[in-house]
């Protein structure tokens, strides 16, 4: 097996097997697999196969927003991983981007439409800043990034609440609304799919896929960013600035999952949020990724893979199926991606046998 022929199945596999994995689970909980395929279809199109019910575009809608953040942090990881890096802090640069964000929205005076971009602009700013932390201490001190992404999670989180409760609370769980016109919501979108939240964060969502493609795949820069990660020390003997390239590839990385809780912040629900816990976009970015294949249609299709099994899962809890399905179905998928060699050797067999019994 060639490895252009590996890069599109061993993913499609992993998948494959993933959704077994999680039928094989239902089946043993005495529930119908059936029930499972049919709440992710309905998801996916909006039809009823079971005739029920009619066609109805909000499954569509909610599908479609709950990928796009996945989607940002999973440009996040993956761009990280392009250039040697592993960026495990996309959930905490995510909440500092949407309290930036957020903070914008509420404290600056500007026209509507400017003052969201000046919001986009800041969540982007705010998770580069997050994402220069563990940058600049891997490239001046060699800590490893895994290491200080971890606890600036947790940092963001507590700090994002200080904030938030300090500085703009309406209550114990939010801030006051934005003001008018200073969101992502459409009218438009939530009457075309039946009154879901889908927004017009699939612009940024789009934009951030072409710049990441054309900063990888385009650039001399990003060129020169991905050999770093590939050798070092080669690339420090090519004349290039190792320890600069390490700090913008976090900085970069770090923008694109700041968007990510812009996204979430002016569309999804148009005021800042204070969480008790994490909500694992920064984790499901990984998988994301990883799935994925670092690339930038590889994190579009497996993000809007892992959005449409969130989606799915009230409908799937509302067939008596546990929602957790969708988690262990999640995982599975990971499991077999990072199981990669051994598909491949499977696949290479069943491909010999087939030419040998030609």
């Amino acid at each position: 097996m060639t490895k252009n022929q590996a890069k599109f199945a061993v993913p499609l596999v992993a998948v494959l097997l993933g959704f077994i994995t999680g039928a094989i689970i239902i089946a043993l909980t005495g529930k119908s697999p059936l029930a499972m395929v049919l709440a992710m279809f309905r998801t996916l199109t909006g039809f009823d196969l079971t005739g029920r019910t009619d066609f109805n575009p909000r499954y569509i809608g909610e599908f479609i927003l709950q990928s796009m953040p996945i989607i940002l942090t999973g440009l996040s990881v993956a761009f990280a991983f392009r250039t040697g890096l592993f960026n495990i802090g996309a959930e905490g640069q995510l909440m500092v981007g949407s309290l930036a964000a957020a903070m914008t929205a509420l404290m600056v005076s500007a026209p509507p439409f400017i003052l969201v971009v000046l919001s986009l602009l800041a969540a982007m700013a705010a998770g580069a800043l997050w994402g220069a932390v563990p940058g600049f201490l891997k490239a001046r001190f060699n800590v490893h990034e895994v290491v200080v992404t971890i606890m600036l999670n947790y940092t963001a989180l507590h700090f994002c609440n200080w904030a938030f409760m300090t500085y703009g609370t309406l209550d114990s769980v939010r801030t006051a609304d934005f003001p008018a016109g200073v969101t992502l919501k459409s009218v438009f979108l939530a009457g075309i799919t039946n009154g879901s939240r889908l927004n017009w964060g699939m612009i940024p969502v789009a934009l951030s896929l072409l710049v990441f493609w054309f900063i990888i795949e385009k650039t001399t820069f990003g060129y020169g960013l991905r050999a770093v990660g590939f050798n070092k020390d080669a690339a420090r003997y090519a004349g290039m600035k190792v320890e600069r390239n390490i700090v913008l590839s976090m900085v970069i990385a770090g923008a694109f999952a700041g968007l990510g809780g812009a996204v979430i912040a002016l569309g999804t629900f148009n005021y800042g949020r204070i969480l008790p816990a994490f909500e694992f976009y920064g984790m499901d970015g990984i998988a994301v990724a990883l799935v994925g294949g670092n690339a930038a249609i590889g994190v579009l299709v497996s993000g809007l893979l892992f959005g449409m099994l969130k989606a799915a899962q009230p409908l799937m809890q509302s067939q008596g199926i546990p929602r957790e399905i969708a988690g262990i179905i999640q995982s599975s998928i990971v499991l077999f991606v990072a199981m990669r060699l051994g598909i491949e050797s499977l696949l290479s067999l069943a491909k010999r046998k087939q030419e040998a019994g030609k």
